[in-house]
């Protein structure tokens, strides 16, 4: 048995692009109500435009708390209720720690740690308020390996897995549901891939890339579980990624 989507309105940071752009497209098939978030308006839109369903989308820097404090506003104006955070939006800062420029490495501390916890602060209260609510949260498997590649970026990474672990006993009894999805490499803007051939042979071909698909799946699949059940933590790697 499956818990049903159709007519939940969920939040989506980080829904301009890669995953965030990839959940909106599968949760709107499956009947969702959704308020797209993030920096770039423009592509938002066209995302919109091109869904079935109802999407409400407002403009949001992960860095400003007001910005977070609006999104959260608009959605309950527009939908009465939030059902679903989908906390996507994050950045990737990798290579040597000490080549690395420290306001990058700051920002993403910001966009990928704060950010995260100042959504979850907006909404739990409204979740708690309907007695039901689910958050989940992108982290990355950087959360659960010690990867040479990216120091500072693990390190935003076991920050959400301990914060996901912790949060999820304290809102429990609340009917709220805290998880987190941790894939490896994905193909897409992030790792420079957009052509759809070169997609294929990283994907298909070679196997060291998952698919945006295979993790909106996923998300979605954990979305559904019934209520009594909590996938805490998911971790997705290909095939032959070598982590």
């Amino acid at each position: 048995m499956t818990d049903s989507l159709m007519g939940k309105v969920v939040i989506i940071t980080g829904a301009s692009s890669g995953i965030g752009a990839g959940a909106a497209r599968l949760l709107a098939e499956e009947g969702c109500s959704l308020v797209l978030a993030a920096r770039s308006v423009d592509k938002l839109e066209a995302l919109a435009d091109q869904l079935p369903g109802e999407s409400l989308v407002v403009r949001a820097d992960m860095t400003a708390p007001a910005d977070i404090e609006r999104m959260t506003a608009r959605a309950l104006e527009r939908f009465g209720r939030i059902d679903v955070l989908f906390a996507n939006a994050g950045i990737f800062i990798h290579g040597d720690f000490a080549a690395n420029d420290i306001k990058d490495i700051s920002d993403m501390l910001t966009i990928n740690v704060e950010g995260v916890l100042r959504c979850a602060h907006a909404v739990i209260p409204v979740m708690k308020a309907q007695g039901s609510g689910d958050i989940i949260v992108t982290s990355s498997v950087a959360g659960h390996e010690k990867l040479h590649r990216g120091p500072a970026y693990g390190a935003t990474k076991h920050a959400i897995e301990t914060f996901v672990n912790t949060l999820r006993r304290q809102v429990a009894g609340d009917g709220i549901r805290v998880m987190s999805l941790a894939p490896a490499r994905v193909a897409n803007e992030l790792w420079n891939l957009t052509d759809a051939d070169e997609i294929e042979k990283a994907t298909v071909g070679d196997q060291h890339y998952l698919k945006v698909e295979d993790v909106v799946e996923a998300a979605v699949y954990m979305l559904t579980r019934p209520r009594h059940v909590t996938i805490r933590n998911l971790v997705i790697i290909a095939k032959q990624q070598d982590v």
